[in-house]
């Protein structure tokens, strides 16, 4: 062989000792780039900063900061009962105490509304209005505080969680329920740093026992380490270089290199070890790299372009993981050509067929494998077909009959069912409410935010809103004026007479200034910006949507008069977090079209039979549509992890029906037997290990305390197994039915 592909491996092997040298220098440099690469557990940061809605809702939260809060529940069968009630006050001393901390409870406004007067007098005003309740500040069996944590960074926020739990215990509060954002955001970004490491061991003797079972050779396995570390560190650095950051789906960037690659050197590995006797090493080293070149490249050029097409995604650590992935195996690539060989020649790894484990059994089986399937095609293509069309219509269900699979990205989620953390949430959910926030940004032509016709128009469509029936709570610039009315003894609600009206509100001016809660209602500093906070039900995609509307038809009804000219747009979180939910199924459907046009065209130029074009993709089609069956039998949901499994699948197992094939296509013009056997026997023993590499690699995910790691990790190892069952019954089955050329038997 003397053609171009094979020049440039010999040159690349002539040059081993500077390629090991330059490994050598920058494997240290990158590991220590990618140790410093930052984690980042906020479901916040999940929509693309380009966003329009995500440029609004910063926007707005400069004008309107919200700075994070814990919600504090301390239970008690009488929560009025003096015991407890000084057990919450003790509580806000200690928390008003630590640094960055403020603390807020349904007594403190009872107390200033009402100074000295008897608990009784606090419990018959806490207990005559739905404000409080509506809120989350009481409940029949508890009190609420609030905390507020003034803090820039996640250090702040961690130290501040800390100084809570510290207070709580100065107090000697007991058991209190601990709820909200900053407690989540924390333990995801611990997590998603964690993550990584947990599966390390795992994976660690994984590459111990392939290295050793296959090929019974300490060497081999130094080679494999040596070269695996050294792909993980260089491409796990290129997503450091271009700002990335560890999320919680992130991780599966190290994982899918690690996989990749190790499945990529055994594919090296088993053709190097099979070396004629008699053939000196280095020669046979150049043939079985050539041999392979055009495989391994073709498979990992595809893998690259699939996990590429996820930067069609509109959520942010999806984009980031294809773009990071797409390079990490890129650079896997090149470890692989120029770095291993260079190992194996360096370390003299050991060659001989019976180097290889179970090749004897293996052989036995292959041999029958053709037979086989040549009884049964009919059946086996036609079961493969039928079970991937049930998965369809799992994923996408049936109009009338079945709806589609589920997508959520709740945060609740995220979380392991025994943590503390999560079972207070969900007692939250189930005693409280299920309180999603929506903040409706009205923007005036001019500064006349505290003109009370303007303030009139608001509270009639702050009433429109809170009629709307998922609505739980509103709250704008006239609550605390209805509260004060509230506590004045003259009822919540405000005057309907423009007189009467303009009364009440007088004096908002100066309660902007004694009353900081306020401020986050009207923008102080131009009186142009009113908020009206919206508490409602139902966050998914489908709800927002809804909420949205009825705002809109609100607004309409009350828009003009003193409102004529402003503007008004529905922003928040809560609205991030449903754009991302709602995008989740899109860029499964965009990235799964685009990978496998991709996978098809990579098809196209190594394969010259249209028909194997299209049934090289059986196994992984079968794989993955069979996956999502399972999960809708199970009652799995689509999430950011689970939403990987199509782009992850396609772009891995592709590598299978690559290699094999590139060795069916070398016995062209061969009976269909013999060719099968032929490939059965080059590549069989490889694409069974690979497979069983991948399969075990993302098991690793099942010691995830992320839920949906571990759903992805199991769904994504049994969708390997069920891809190489295809490929050898369904994919050999096929070429069967459409094959021209006549069986052995028969020339």
């Amino acid at each position: 062989m003397n053609d171009l592909p094979a020049r440039i491996l010999a040159r690349i092997v002539s040059l081993r000792a500077p390629i090991l040298v330059v490994y050598a220098l920058l494997v240290p440099l990158a590991a220590l780039r990618a140790a410093r690469i930052p984690s980042e557990g906020g479901l916040d940061r999940l929509i693309q900063p380009s966003d329009p809605d995500y440029v609004a809702t910063r926007d707005f939260q400069r004008l309107f900061p919200d700075s994070p809060s814990v919600v504090l529940l301390f239970e008690s069968d009488d929560p009025w009962a003096p015991a407890n009630v000084s057990r919450v006050e003790s509580a806000v001393r200690e928390l008003r105490s630590a640094p960055h901390l403020g603390a807020f409870s349904v007594l403190d406004a009872l107390r200033k509304a009402r100074p000295g007067a008897p608990l009784a007098e606090l419990r018959r005003l806490a207990t005559g209005t739905e404000f409080f309740r509506k809120q989350g500040l009481l409940g029949d069996r508890f009190l609420a505080v609030i905390v507020d944590l003034d803090v820039h960074g996640r250090a702040e926020r961690d130290a501040a969680l800390g100084s809570i739990d510290a207070a709580l215990a100065r107090a000697g509060a007991g058991a209190v329920r601990r709820v909200g954002a900053p407690y989540v955001q924390s333990w995801l970004e611990r997590q998603s740093g964690a993550a990584s490491v947990q599966y390390f061991p795992f994976f660690g003797a994984l590459v111990v026992g392939t290295a050793l079972l296959l090929y019974r050779s300490v060497r081999t396995l130094l080679a494999f380490v040596l070269a695996l570390g050294s792909a993980v560190a260089l491409g796990v650095a290129v997503g450091g270089l271009l700002g990335f950051t560890f999320t919680v789906v992130s991780v599966l960037v190290p994982l899918t290199v690690l996989v990749t690659t190790l499945a990529t050197l055994v594919y090296l590995q088993s053709r190097f070890v099979d070396r004629p006797a008699g053939v000196p090493v280095r020669e046979h080293q150049l043939a079985a790299l050539r041999n392979k070149v055009l495989p391994v490249t073709a498979s990992t050029f595809a893998a690259v372009m699939g996990f590429a097409a996820l930067s069609v995604s509109k959520v942010r650590p999806i984009q980031e993981l294809g773009i990071w992935t797409a390079l990490g195996l890129a650079v896997s690539w090149v470890v692989a050509f120029t770095l291993f060989p260079a190992l194996q020649l360096m370390l003299r790894t050991p060659t001989g067929t019976a180097r290889v484990a179970g090749g004897k059994l293996y052989g036995r089986v292959a041999a029958a494998i053709p037979a086989f399937t040549r009884r049964y095609r009919r059946g086996l293509v036609a079961a493969v077909l039928l079970l991937c069309l049930a998965g369809v219509a799992a994923l996408l269900g049936i109009p009338g009959l079945l709806s589609p699979m589920p997508v959520g990205i709740d945060s609740i989620t995220y979380m392991d069912p025994s943590l503390p953390l999560r079972r207070d949430l969900v007692w939250f959910r189930q005693n409280v409410a299920d309180l999603n926030v929506a903040h409706v940004w009205v923007h005036l032509p001019d500064p006349s935010a505290t003109d009370p016709e303007v303030l009139r128009t608001l509270d009639r469509f702050q009433g429109a809103v809170e009629s709307v029936p998922e609505v739980i709570a509103v709250l704008g610039p006239t609550t605390f004026l209805r509260l004060r009315r509230y506590f004045a003894g003259q009822g919540e609600q405000l005057p309907g007479d423009s007189a009467q009206f303009a009364r009440a509100a007088a004096d908002l001016e100066q309660l902007l200034l004694a009353e900081p809660g306020l401020r986050g209602y009207v923008d102080v500093s131009g009186l142009q910006d009113l908020n009206v906070t919206v508490l409602f039900r139902q966050g998914d995609a489908e709800g927002y949507a809804t909420l949205a509307r009825r705002i809109a038809r609100a607004w309409d009804e009350v828009g003009a008069g003193p409102l004529a000219g402003a503007r008004m747009r529905v922003v928040g979180e809560s609205l991030l977090e449903a754009k991302v939910g709602a995008s989740l199924v899109p860029t499964l459907a965009q990235s799964f079209a685009i990978t496998a046009a991709l996978i098809f065209v990579v098809f196209l130029f190594v394969f010259r039979s249209a028909t194997a074009r299209m049934l090289a993709m059986i196994p992984s089609l079968f794989a993955i549509l069979a996956t999502f069956l399972g999960m809708r039998l199970f009652g799995a949901s689509l999430n950011l992890a689970t939403i990987l499994i199509a782009t992850t699948i396609l772009g891995t197992t592709e590598n299978d029906q690559i290699h094999f094939f590139h060795h069916l296509n070398e016995r062209e013009g061969a009976p269909l037997e013999e060719a099968l056997e032929h490939a059965l026997r080059v590549s069989g023993h490889a694409i069974i290990f690979a497979t069983l590499i991948n399969a075990a690699g993302f098991l690793a995910l099942s010691f995830s305390s992320f839920p949906p790691l571990r759903q992805f990790g199991l769904v994504t190892s049994a969708a390997f197994v069920l891809a190489l069952i295809a490929d050898f019954t369904a994919l050999p089955a096929g070429l069967w039915i459409v094959q021209s050329r006549p069986p052995k038997a028969a020339q």
